[in-house]
């Protein structure tokens, strides 16, 4: 019997809704992410913790929570659960086994986030990813409402847990809540100046702190908190591909209704969140585990209306460069994703610029306009010459074990 070995494709079908939304999402992290690499951690969680929050600043703050908080990494999670269906769809069809390439494909995806984080950035997702890639694959034969329902369940354990520690703080020792808040919350002028000088220090001063913080990501954080949210909205995004939701398939009115639940729930509740943190002094005692639940859930209603927008958008003949532009940063979302690291760690960090705690929240939207800008340009002219994004073509070659062509043929 001749055994059948599947190999990736040249030209995989593509399905410009899911590129694009894709493109969409791998852009809009970067006003969330850009934070994280230009501040101490604390500011990203604690807006007071670390530099200015007048006039434009604090505008630019208020934006960036209210409109791209929570929105974009959800669409990037969601997008990914309908990319493990798509995967598994096509390794069939091709004659392969998709559950063994499936858990291959995902322990590459973990090499790849383990050097992504512990050589350059705390604020990988990759690993997370694969983690929750391995587990939710599992029920990628549920139906859509299965697949649904268990998604908001499985969310609902990550706000859970959030709300019971912040229940749970009234008893906790007066030592372990100081710890929380000189440490994570708020930390001293001391510790902020030290952890200002270990980025703005060289690579290997920088272990100090990275390795750490890691560790704490890829574990605690992990389990009491990305593991439900990430692995929750990849089930949504199971269902939501399966409905022919992100693939563009349903009808205007019914992107219209998401655009509409977006703006009118969705945003005001992020809204609301931000007014009781301000209005609470931000206040660890109400702003660390209470807090933050107005964007947990309102993050996803948001990321449906933009979703929504998207699908509307590519549907336009008069937005179709603008669509083929970020259907192209999708298609080379994972080159994307860790290129805004190297080009953020080499302006901020001690072994480039060294911009780290120097550059204002105004500041930081104009270097995202221009990562924007640049990513842009260039994922076009990169694929016109090439079929696949370097990392994309790599991982695709570690999955299957064959190396696809990479350079396009002339005509």
């Amino acid at each position: 019997m001749t055994e059948h070995r599947a190999v990736p494709t040249v030209t995989p079908d593509r399905i410009l809704a899911l590129d694009a939304l894709r493109g969409f999402a791998v852009l809009g992290i970067l006003i969330m992410n850009v934070q994280s690499f230009a501040m101490p951690m604390s500011a990203y969680l604690n807006p007071t913790a670390f530099g200015s929050l007048d006039g434009a600043d604090w505008w630019i703050w208020v934006a960036s929570h209210v409109f791209a908080d929570r929105k974009f990494i959800s669409i990037f999670s969601m997008l990914f659960g309908a990319g493990l269906l798509l995967f598994a769809e096509h390794a069939s069809a091709r004659g392969g086994a998709p559950v063994r390439l499936h858990y291959r494909r995902m322990a590459w995806l973990f090499v790849f986030g383990m050097v992504h984080s512990y050589l350059l950035w705390y604020g990988d997702i990759l690993v997370s990813y694969a983690v929750c890639g391995m587990l939710v694959f599992l029920f990628r034969r549920r139906s859509p409402c299965t697949l649904l329902i268990t998604g908001l369940l499985v969310m609902s354990v990550g706000s859970g847990l959030y709300l019971f520690f912040g229940w749970s703080m009234r008893f906790w020792p007066p030592e372990a809540l100081r710890d929380l808040l000189t440490q994570t919350w708020q930390p001293s002028p001391e510790t902020i100046a030290q952890e200002v000088a270990i980025y703005r220090g060289g690579w290997l001063a920088q272990m100090e702190h990275r390795v750490p913080q890691t560790f704490f990501m890829q574990v605690q954080f992990l389990l009491m908190y990305e593991l439900w949210r990430a692995g929750g909205l990849m089930l949504v995004g199971m269902a939501l591909y399966r409905w022919g939701v992100l693939t563009g398939q349903r009808s205007a009115a019914f992107y219209r209704g998401l655009v509409a639940t977006g703006l009118l729930v969705g945003l005001p509740l992020a809204s609301y969140g931000v007014w009781r943190n301000v209005a609470a002094g931000w206040d660890i005692r109400y702003s660390f585990f209470f807090g933050p639940q107005w964007n947990y859930w309102a993050g996803l209603l948001v990321a449906l209306g933009y979703c929504g927008v998207a699908m509307l958008a590519c549907r336009s003949s008069a937005l179709a460069s603008a669509t083929g532009r970020l259907a192209a940063v999708g298609r080379m979302a994972f080159t994307n994703y860790l290129l805004q690291t190297v080009i953020c760690t080499t302006l901020f960090y001690g072994h480039g610029f060294g911009l780290y705690g120097r550059v204002p929240r105004t500041g930081q939207a104009l270097i995202v306009l221009a990562i924007w800008a640049a990513l842009l340009i260039a994922s076009p002219i990169w694929l016109r010459h090439f079929h696949f994004g370097p990392l994309e073509w790599l991982w695709r070659a570690l999955t299957y074990g064959t190396p696809p062509p990479f350079r396009r043929t002339a005509a």
